[in-house]
């Protein structure tokens, strides 16, 4: 992955991140239930993507502490080391010496992120 590449990724993921910011802000704090009953509420839900997070930047090689999701300079500190880490160019080698790419990491980081905004608003009550 080039730089251009690379830049390319970090803004994907960063888009991803507004993009849920966006959701979670006109998401309902009770949110419907699933067809079998269950399913996260909003606030539950921004908590585990957050908490994936910081499980995520330690596959990247980041030694970072669980951010409060409450704490929104902690998140962005996490947030800005993985980008900045989704910035280097990459030869494809793992990062930080663990199992994860750079192209694996910003695809599973935006991925988790999209997914739970869609979630959000499938689980929404029409307004």
């Amino acid at each position: 992955m080039d730089a251009a590449q690379a830049e390319r990724r970090a803004r994907i993921v960063e888009a991803a991140w507004t993009v849920f910011a966006r959701v979670v802000a006109s998401a309902p704090a009770e949110l419907r239930k699933g067809p079998r009953g269950g399913g996260r509420d909003r606030d539950k839900m921004v908590g585990h993507v957050i908490e994936a997070e910081a499980a995520y930047a330690r596959e990247m090689g980041i030694k970072a502490k669980q951010p409060d999701p409450a704490d929104p300079a902690a998140i962005a500190l996490v947030r800005t080391a993985m980008v900045d880490v989704l910035r280097e160019p990459s030869d494809g080698s793992p990062l930080g010496g663990r199992r994860w790419t750079a192209r694996y990491a910003a695809g599973r980081i935006a991925w988790h992120a999209l997914d739970h905004a869609w979630e959000m608003e499938d689980r929404s009550e029409p307004a």
